[in-house]
């Protein structure tokens, strides 16, 4: 384990000499400097987890130093060493980011409980600013998979709507279209990361529990409430809360998140009082909310008060060749965490992944090529190792009478697909929708069979 360092800037020789032997004694790595240029010098050249400041230093004040130091580095912690201590003076300190204020001459008992409390302020500081940036790196706008014009516009929108003050964000897109990636890159590539990103699925609990993990519960508010609880949006303040499948949400409950959403404040259940926080809400569903709407099971209102920036997140089955750059992403992850001699994908199975259309989108993507990984012999994953799901119009059986010697299952293909242009008028769209297509899945096809004009 590296030892903590400090730096000890102080121009009387008998208080460094009489810190920097204490602290040696307690294991820490110790520098010390007797002016301000000294010791600017020595924290450009190395990097301290405490520094020991005098306030009043023959070249410098030590309120300019702290103000130098917080130019540089956020996070180390600084002390202020003073004989002439006033309440001025240590406002002012404080307020340019010190830690704390120690008057001379100190007990070097006391002062040593300071100096444990602050190095474990740094140390918390540092975990927290390494945690964003593990989470910055996992979470980036680059580690969602899409090279397909729709995704780089989504991904142009989610940049713009994490750089920006909006407090709402309504997600919509079918399962496994990778909601809770989007919502969780928008919070860590925003100035909220440093701050909490809280989530909860609407539908996993029930109406009561919900309630209570939203907004928390006195005590004794019920039953079981044997003492208080603070609710996700009180312990995300200042980050963000992921509301998925908002759109199963009980009524009563709506009518509790629009009052939150329109007056940032809240109430524990059982609570008298009004508590405000500062979070920004991500809502995301896979309904219909239209059709929600239309029912009356979604309050109109709490709609348009999150429907202020909408973000839509395509169906897989509409990205294209995206859905190759995945698969064979899958393949090189899979085959590496199960150690399997597994390289790529032949041309039949590829055909077959884009003839599919992925109504469990990349989630069901991610599974299928799991499981072929698992279970293929060979380093090349053909279309027997593809077990594709079931279900849905585009899977249900028609008698085609097949000739007596045989047919080309392409010539098959390319005659259907000409028969739905020519039914068409040529219109992609609809001759895609006649054939349970998507219009990439039809224009790779009319590019295969040389009919893109």
């Amino acid at each position: 384990m590296v030892k903590p360092r400090i730096l000890i800037i102080e121009d009387e020789k008998l208080i460094r000499w009489s810190l920097r032997q204490r602290f040696s004694e307690e294991g820490y790595q110790v520098d010390d400097a007797e002016n301000a240029t000294e010791g600017l010098d020595k924290l450009s050249r190395a990097t301290y987890d405490l520094v020991m400041l005098d306030y009043k230093l023959p070249d410098l004040s030590g309120l300019d130093v702290l103000r130098r130091i917080r130019e540089d580095d956020q996070d180390i912690v600084v002390l202020i060493m003073t004989a002439y201590s006033s309440v001025e003076n240590a406002v002012e300190a404080m307020r340019l980011g010190a830690y704390d204020y120690v008057s001379k001459p100190f007990k070097m008992d006391a002062l040593m409980l300071t100096v444990n409390k602050a190095l474990e302020t740094t140390r918390l500081k540092r975990e927290v600013r390494d945690l964003r940036s593990q989470m910055q790196k996992k979470f980036g706008f680059d580690r969602i998979l899409g090279r397909c014009p729709i995704m780089l516009k989504l991904f142009e929108l989610m940049r713009d709507v994490a750089a920006s003050g909006a407090s709402t964000i309504f997600l919509r897109g079918e399962s496994g279209t990778g909601k809770d990636l989007v919502a969780k890159s928008i919070h860590y590539n925003s100035d909220r990361a440093s701050r909490p990103f809280m989530n909860i699925t609407c539908t996993a609990i029930t109406e009561s529990l919900l309630e209570s993990e939203l907004f928390g519960h006195e005590r004794g508010a019920f039953t079981d409430a044997k003492a208080l609880k603070k609710g996700l949006l009180e312990l995300a303040d200042g980050g963000t809360v992921f509301l998925d499948e908002v759109g199963d949400m009980p009524p009563s409950l709506q009518a509790k998140l629009l009052r939150f959403l329109e007056e940032k404040t809240f109430r524990r259940v059982g609570g008298v009082s009004d508590i405000e926080v500062d979070v920004r809400v991500i809502a995301a569903t896979n309904r219909d909310i239209n059709k929600l709407l239309e029912e009356g099971k979604f309050r109109e209102d709490l709609y348009y008060r999150l429907n202020i920036i909408p973000i839509d997140l395509p169906p897989l089955r509409d990205r294209g060749d995206d859905i190759i750059m995945l698969a064979e992403y899958y393949v090189d992850i899979f085959a590496r965490e199960f150690k399997r001699d597994v390289r790529s994908l032949s041309p039949p199975a590829v055909e077959k992944l884009m003839s599919y259309t992925w109504p469990g989108n990349v989630r069901e993507l991610r599974n299928i090529i799991e499981r072929s990984v698992l279970l293929c012999k060979q380093p090349t994953i053909g279309p027997d190792d593809l077990v594709l799901g079931r279900g849905g119009p585009e899977h249900q059986s028609y008698s085609i009478d097949l000739p007596p010697g045989g047919i080309s299952l392409q010539t098959v293909e390319e005659q259907l697909v000409r028969q739905a242009l020519a039914q068409t008028g040529d219109n992609q769209t609809k001759a895609a929708k006649l054939l349970h297509l998507s219009r990439d899945q039809l224009r790779y096809r009319m590019e295969r069979y040389g009919l893109l004009k």
